[in-house]
């Protein structure tokens, strides 16, 4: 029986072989003839392949597809072809990183069948950045640079020839088979396209007609982003044209890197399946090209995306917006309520009512759709559907109901209150929405109740496929800095997301109090990044710097003017003001996105130009003056000296948080090595760890690291009897323990100890509140560390705090109840608005240098206009410490210093809100000698000096000027002012015109 079946499978397996050798020659021509030319040329390489695709192609009848090669760095397939076969194969690819994909189908159907023939090509060699970044010269072949110059000189004789060779250098490091195998044309199409990319922004959409193939008309459609937003970003893009009804005959894409990111760079040959063709300007044109912008901002990952765009429910643009309604209810309702109001409470809301989605959606297009016509009587008839709908909302389930209707109704309200948007901008990664802040009152105290009373002049809110935040501004000019929170999982992410709106109010309305000797109101930018599914460090960075290009192109988006309104016509804006506003470096803010930031300013047009953003490489960086710290020392030493110690002289302690390679931690302590030679620091705490010395660091060996390490880079050699050194970041497991290194000096040896994470968290937290020094710097760590919980913890057994002063480098490191409740028991504070006033002073005149003084101007006179900045923040820092001090004095104590702080900066602030509104009414009144000398007593020494610079002044923006003379005059009535001395003139200056002479 055995024999037998051998014998039937022989006989069996030869009438195959012999049936595929006898028809693989036919196979062959089918291919040759049937396939575009193009694959002749591009499979060239793999003869196997084509062969056994020659030799089993007649399986294809009742096969899925036939895999030609399948090695580590290449596979090729050939299925029939049929609707979303690519789409299908691109599933089973979503872990692996391609270099390269190519499709090719056939013009005709397989012999037998109905289909054509799809052959699927992926390779999966792409380049790090590090090894584009670190490669050297190439050579390449003369004939192949030849033909390509030749080439892109005929088909795109626009083509910036200063760009070619480093282009084309760019590609034979990322991809030199493609281009020794590729058609110079090809090659020139994909140099082209990825120019404009680099021209447009990071980003590339366009379509043109090719020539006739088989008498089918057929069209290229090109698409470029920098940076892609995911592993599987083909997958996403191949699901839009399969969306929309659109085959792709042929695709050629490459991913390659410029040494910083990828860039996808991609080639599609289309016909819709309808016959509808993609002109420019059709609806499936204007579709496709929203649809492949828009997978810059709504994730595959999404609950949304799967249930309502997957499923036909909504646009792929739909979707991201109803997520950003979802995270704008989220980020606004639960620091207030998270119980109420958590991420998940508000997700559900949206996903369980799609119809509410779709009518909030068709509101929010009535309000800011260029294209409707009539739009305000559409706008009003649909806004009071939705709110009747809404107000109506019930499913039997009376808390739920309550739930949903205050989510639904924050959606209104967000959608009512919204001036303008980019989310009519199809060329867009990332939504920005500037908001009245009336919406505040409209949500009503249940909601706001824990943020500062005081109103801010704008909130926008900004939102990416990874991340959200807010930009808040208290005043019409309004500067403060952009930070990013970095998140390491989705629990860490929705609960900085729960307080994110406080935080970044708080931190808002402390940059208010902090500006009042400048003419820039308050502001901050807070964003927090969804990295919970990378951990390498490097992708990180890479996901960071997208968020923040994508937010700040949005933000140009809506903030570039023209005769103040917006200037992009897709942009409908119910504001109509220029809006001059001033960003600066903070938290995960790094150098290159801070300049690349300056040039799209300048690119877009932004009416600051590169002072839209301040620690320049054309301004004064923070880290390398140390402007910030020059207050923090200043308030420091004004501080000891009140209670009796000569820091410059006299041997004293001093605690830190924040790392000696920070800004404000690193450069103060640099100050106090400079100035004081018996300053003691017994503690440091930043994001490494923990350095603790009884008798103080080693100052030699602090030396070392101030400004160049961590405090995981000190030397433990250099401990003395009974300090240690916390390692965060050195760990390791025993069984189901981690545990984490700490190094301790004891008996005269140095021991390496392990302890577990809650013995480490309890000796890591607890540091800052237990050590005792004489002073203590907070100039790091989270906001809220000290909080109305745990400020008891301040004290030591015997009641006396283990600090006497406070001086706060960080912004809202101790809550306002802390603030107090220190205060009474007698440890002197001088907070963050006052203490570390001078960065953003700084970037003020850094901001007031770039719009009196080119690029060149600036770098010749540069360590001069520092010089005098710098003297500028040590006159300011001083101005305020003693005028604090002297009114704690005159009222007897019965103020907090904190108290006396706000008061300031809430007095000079009113007068600068009178005076400036005064001023923009009376503009004539700048073009006098004595307002002119006003604003000239503003400017640096090189400023007031210089006939040239002196002479420009009077070209800055009215509302600069107007804001400058407001600025010098309240700041030096509150500092130089005498109250008595102010009334008696008044009084006189009364009697004078009102008396008869």
């Amino acid at each position: 029986m055995v024999d037998s079946a051998k014998k039937r499978l022989r006989g069996d397996v030869l009438r195959e072989i012999g049936a595929s050798c006898g028809s693989a020659g036919e196979n062959l021509q089918w291919l040759l003839g049937k396939m575009h030319p193009y694959f002749s040329i591009t499979m060239q390489d793999e003869p196997e392949a084509v062969a056994a695709l020659a030799t089993r192609m007649h399986l294809l009848g009742h096969e899925q597809r036939l895999v030609l090669a399948d090695r580590e760095t290449r596979l090729i397939v050939a299925r029939p072809n049929r609707p979303g076969s690519l789409y299908d194969t691109l599933k089973t690819l979503r872990e692996r990183e391609i270099s390269y994909a190519q499709f090719t189908q056939s013009y005709g159907a397989l012999p037998g069948l109905e289909e054509g023939l799809e052959v699927q090509r992926f390779e999966f060699e792409r380049k790090s950045n590090q090894a584009i970044a670190g490669a050297g010269e190439v050579k390449i072949p003369p004939g192949i640079r030849k033909s390509i110059s030749e080439a892109v000189a005929e088909f795109y004789p626009d083509f910036d020839s200063r760009q070619f060779d480093r282009l084309l250098r760019l590609l034979w490091l990322n991809n030199e088979h493609y281009m020794r195998v590729s058609p110079a044309k090809r090659v020139a199409q994909i140099l082209w396209l990825y120019l404009q990319s680099i021209l447009h922004g990071g980003i590339y959409f366009d379509a043109e007609e090719t020539e006739d193939t088989e008498q089918q008309r057929e069209y290229r459609v090109m698409f470029a982003a920098g940076n892609p937003p995911q592993i599987d970003f083909l997958q996403q893009i191949m699901e839009v044209f399969n969306r929309l009804g659109i085959g792709v005959k042929r695709a050629y894409c490459l991913t390659i890197s410029n040494g910083v990111h990828p860039y996808f760079l991609g080639n599609f040959y289309v016909r819709s399946r309808d016959a509808g063709l993609v002109d420019k300007g059709s609806d499936l044109f204007n579709q496709l090209r929203t649809e492949l912008y828009n997978t810059q901002i709504l994730s595959t990952a999404s609950h949304v995306y799967r249930e309502f765009v997957a499923k036909g429910v909504m646009a792929g643009e739909e979707a991201s917006l109803v997520n950003a309604l979802i995270s704008f209810c989220h980020t606004n309702l639960a620091h207030n309520q998270p119980d109420r109001f958590g991420f998940e409470d508000v997700m559900r809301a949206f996903h369980s009512d799609p119809d509410m989605a779709l009518q909030l959606i068709w509101l929010f297009k009535t309000r800011f759709d260029p294209a409707i016509g009539d739009r305000e009587a559409l706008y009003a008839k649909t806004l009071a559907e939705v709110t009747q709908a809404i107000a109506a909302y019930n499913t039997g389930h009376r808390h739920l109901d309550d739930v949903r209707r205050a989510i639904f109704r924050c959606a209104l309200i967000f959608i009512r209150n919204t001036l303008k948007t980019n989310f009519f901008i199809p060329e867009k990664q990332a939504l920005a929405f500037r908001l009245d802040p009336v919406y505040l009152s409209e949500l009503g105290p249940e909601f706001t109740a824990d943020l500062p009373a005081e109103r801010p002049f704008r909130v926008t809110f900004f939102f990416g496929r990874h991340g959200a935040g807010y930009h808040i501004g208290f005043s019409d000019i309004a500067r403060g800095g952009w930070r990013t929170i970095l998140t390491s999982g989705w629990d860490d992410y929705v609960t900085g997301a729960n307080t994110i709106f406080r935080e970044n109010y708080v931190l808002a309305h402390t940059q208010h109090l902090k500006n009042k000797d400048i003419y820039e109101g308050g502001s901050k930018m807070v964003v927090i990044l969804d990295s919970a599914d990378i951990a390498d460090k490097d992708m990180v960075t890479r996901r960071l710097y997208k968020l923040q290009f994508g937010l700040i192109n949005a933000f140009f988006d809506i903030y570039v003017t023209e005769n103040g309104r917006a200037k992009d016509p897709r942009v409908i804006d119910y504001y109509g003001e220029d809006e001059p506003i001033e960003l600066g470096p903070d938290e995960n803010m790094h150098d290159e996105m801070v300049e690349l930031i300056a040039r799209q300013s300048v690119r877009r047009g932004y009416l600051l130009g590169i002072g839209v953003i301040s620690s320049k490489k054309v301004g004064i960086n923070h880290k390398e003056y140390g402007v910030t710290s020059a207050g923090v020392v200043k308030f420091a030493e004004i501080t000891m000296a009140e209670l009796g110690l000569d820091i410059r002289k006299d041997p004293f302690t001093v605690k830190f948080t924040g790392g000696p390679n920070g800004d404000v931690a690193g450069n103060a302590m640099r100050l106090l090595l400079e100035r004081c030679p018996q300053v003691r620091i017994n503690l440091i705490i930043d994001g490494t760890g923990a350095l603790f010395d009884p008798a103080g660091t080693d100052l030699a060996a602090l030396r070392k690291v101030v400004l160049q390490g961590d405090v995981d880079a000190y030397d433990p050699q250099a401990l003395h009897e009974g300090g240690f050194l916390l390692y965060r970041n050195v760990r390791r497991s025993e069984g189901l323990r981690e545990l984490y290194k700490k190094v301790l000096r004891s008996d005269g040896e140095l021991r390496e100890l392990w302890v577990t994470v809650d013995e480490f968290y309890r000796e890591f937290n607890g540091l800052s509140f237990s050590v005792q020094a004489d002073l203590f710097i907070p100039a790091g760590g989270r906001p809220e560390t000290i909080d109305k919980d745990n400020w008891q913890a301040f004290f030591l057994e015997d009641g006396s705090p283990s600090a006497r002063a406070i001086v706060e480098g960080a912004n809202s490191f101790i809550t306002p109840e802390a603030r107090v409740e220190l205060q009474k028991k007698g440890v002197v504070i001088l907070r963050d608005a006052s203490a570390n006033k001078c960065g953003v002073i700084s970037s003020s005149y850094e901001i007031i240098a770039n719009l009196l003084m080119n690029e060149k101007e600036f770098l010749a006179n540069k360590e001069r206009y520092v010089a005098d900045v710098l003297e500028i923040l040590e006159r300011r820092a001083e101005d305020e410490a003693r005028l604090i001090f002297r009114r704690h004095r005159e009222t007897g104590g019965s103020q907090l210093y904190t108290e006396i702080s706000a008061g300031i900066s809430q007095e000079i602030n009113a007068h600068y809100a009178r005076l400036f509104a005064f001023f923009q009414a009376h503009p004539e009144l700048c073009d006098e000698p004595l307002f002119k000398k006003a604003i000239e007593a503003h400017m640096p020494t090189l400023v007031r000096q210089s006939a040239k610079y002196r002479g420009r002044i009077k070209n800055l923006p009215p509302k600069y000027r107007y804001a400058i003379l407001a600025s010098e005059t309240a700041s030096s009535l509150v500092y130089r002012g005498d109250s008595e001395a102010s009334f008696i003139e008044m009084l006189r200056g009364h009697l004078q015109r009102s008396l008869p002479a």
